[in-house]
């Protein structure tokens, strides 16, 4: 652990649950890198992946972006392909992108497709499948509104969904972001997580959340503020 790290722990209680906003405050106080450090925010959530109805999965655009330039992929044919472009695309193609895509130009950090495109999609899963690039109606990435979905991208859209452990990840902003800002980034990712909550999850619903920068320890946030956030 270097002395950097170390300087930065004894800024933070361990055993504390902070309250959202003070939480927020303090991690920015532990900003310690010479780039913009992008403020995460870490779920555990009392639920089974293994049950269908309990994968918690979805996308949410927050209300003061990101921070994150976004590079966004298009497949699409006709008409929808010059909605793309038009939207701001990066790339907009389809068979020739399915060729450029096996041949290991993965120049994109989202992949939207239309729903008649999905056959060409396919032919790529395997390597788009590992990557977490795979378009999926349940993040509004297959859907014959490319320019919605392309603008959201863009404009602040997080995807999240939860691992085999209950946890989730999700960046909500850069530590420049104001303290303001990065709560209502926070407040609003949390109110479609708890939205999300399966009725046949039992007992409390978010058992821990911590955010923390690339490079700074974790702050602990009070679960039970957060899962009152509608």
């Amino acid at each position: 652990m270097s002395k950097r790290y170390k300087s930065l722990l004894e800024k933070v209680d361990s055993t504390k649950a902070y309250a959202l906003a003070d939480a927020v405050a303090l991690v920015k106080e532990l900003k310690s890198a010479k780039f913009d450090e992008t403020v995460d925010i870490a779920l555990n959530l009392n639920v089974d992946p293994r049950h269908a109805d309990q994968m918690i999965r979805g996308a949410v655009v927050l209300p003061n972006g990101t921070g994150k330039t976004v590079r966004v992929a298009v497949f699409a044919k006709g008409v929808k392909m010059d909605e793309a472009k038009a939207a701001g695309a990066d790339i907009v193609g389809n068979d020739d992108l399915v060729e450029s895509i096996q041949a290991g130009n993965i120049d994109f950090d989202v992949l939207i497709a239309t729903p008649d495109t999905m056959g060409l999609v396919g032919k790529i899963g395997r390597i788009l499948g590992p990557k977490g690039l795979m378009p999926n109606p349940k993040t509004g990435t297959v859907t014959m509104d490319v320019t919605k979905a392309v603008t959201d991208s863009k404009g602040g859209k997080v995807t999240y969904r939860v691992d085999k452990k209950g946890n989730i990840h999700a960046g909500v902003g850069k530590v420049s972001f104001t303290t303001e800002a990065l709560v209502e980034n926070i407040t609003t990712i949390m109110a479609t997580v708890n939205k999300a909550k399966p009725a046949s999850a039992k007992g409390k619903y978010v058992t821990k959340a911590a955010i923390s920068l690339t490079m700074s320890p974790s702050v602990i946030v009070d679960s039970l503020e957060l899962m009152d956030i509608k």
